[in-house]
């Protein structure tokens, strides 16, 4: 198959563009040519930026095309408007519902909405009704067979974002370790190179639809998975000290300094989607314990200079016992 792949080089599109290329496909990527220098050379690399000038895909035909790099419904309306392909697949995100009411959510849930003119930046806020507009943008431009695919939080190797890594690499520092507040709360994650080769491999049957990219089936905890990444990196002597969100917020501590902590959002019930019809479709995600070991292999040097710091941990965790004392 002939395979265009919009942003195939960071992340999530580097795991599609490594799945297409090793299923055996003629892959070309678009791409600003800001990440992965050399990266791919056996892919044709076409350079331009999507929201000014996409003339490089003129009066040229691929088989599928794969959007990991939308976020706003004009970014999809504007490519159809350059581009000759068969089937689309975009990469959506499960931050395309309301807080969900019960768990094990189907993909047929209440979608969020805006309320007056289509934002013009993404944030936190505008994030998922965006893609909500990108997901119909796409059905209207492209039509059957469009493949629309929810993941939630991406884990994997070459992860810029961090999150998950983080617990990685700090759990297997080993020692009393923050963990932030209840252990109950909801989580799910994907494995990016599950992610992509399923994702070729509904390409590749020109499969259309909506699906849940996450794993595990719910329920399934933050205190879980800390707890598995603890089996596996952990030295021993490693400890998990859960310290109350309310203390947390009150120091200044977020979700950026403790990742993927939801500091007790109720859009955290979002991580309950029920992945069945994925799995039904052939997603197979990889054991957790798998994936945790490979990013540690692979990212055990990986920093991010937003993350909490060994000696603000340790002084919270001091504080945190004392108030006990």
């Amino acid at each position: 198959m002939r395979i265009l792949i919009v942003g195939g080089t960071r992340f999530v599109g580097r795991h599609i563009t490594g799945a297409a290329l090793a299923a055996g496909h003629e892959v070309s990527l678009l791409h600003r040519g800001r990440s992965g220098p050399g990266l791919f050379p056996e892919a044709e690399h076409l350079t331009a930026d999507r929201d000014a000038d996409l003339s490089v895909l003129h009066d040229r035909q691929w088989d599928a095309t794969i959007d990991v790099s939308a976020y706003l419904p004009s970014q999809v309306t504007s490519l159809s408007g350059a581009l000759s392909t068969g089937q689309y697949a975009f990469v959506s995100s499960t931050a395309v519902y309301r807080a969900p009411e019960t768990r094990g959510f189907t993909e047929d849930s209440p979608l969020a909405e805006t309320d007056g003119p289509v934002p013009e930046t993404v944030t936190g806020e505008t994030y998922g009704a965006l893609k909500v507009l990108c997901e119909r943008a796409a059905a209207e431009a492209f039509g059957f067979p469009t493949l629309i695919v929810r993941p939630t939080y991406v884990i994997g190797p070459h992860d810029h974002t961090g999150r998950f890594t983080y617990w990685v690499n700090r759990i297997a520092r080993g020692g009393e370790v923050l963990a932030p507040g209840d252990p109950g709360d909801p989580i799910q994650v994907i494995d990016a190179r599950d992610l992509a080769s399923w994702i070729v491999s509904m390409v590749e049957g020109t499969r259309p639809g909506t699906f849940h990219t996450v794993s595990p089936p719910p329920p399934f905890s933050f205190g879980d998975m800390l707890e598995a990444i603890a089996a596996e990196v952990g030295p021993p002597g490693t400890t998990l000290t859960w310290v109350g969100q309310d203390f947390l917020l009150a120091e200044g501590e977020t979700g950026v300094s403790l990742p993927l902590w939801s500091e007790g959002d109720p859009w955290m019930s979002v991580n309950t989607a029920d992945p069945s019809a994925a799995r039904a479709a052939g997603l197979a995600p990889r054991p957790l314990g798998q994936s945790i070991r490979e990013i540690r292999e692979a990212e055990s040097s990986f920093s991010k200079d937003t993350t909490i710091t060994p000696a603000r941990e340790a002084e919270l965790l001091s504080r945190w016992s004392a108030r006990g004392a």
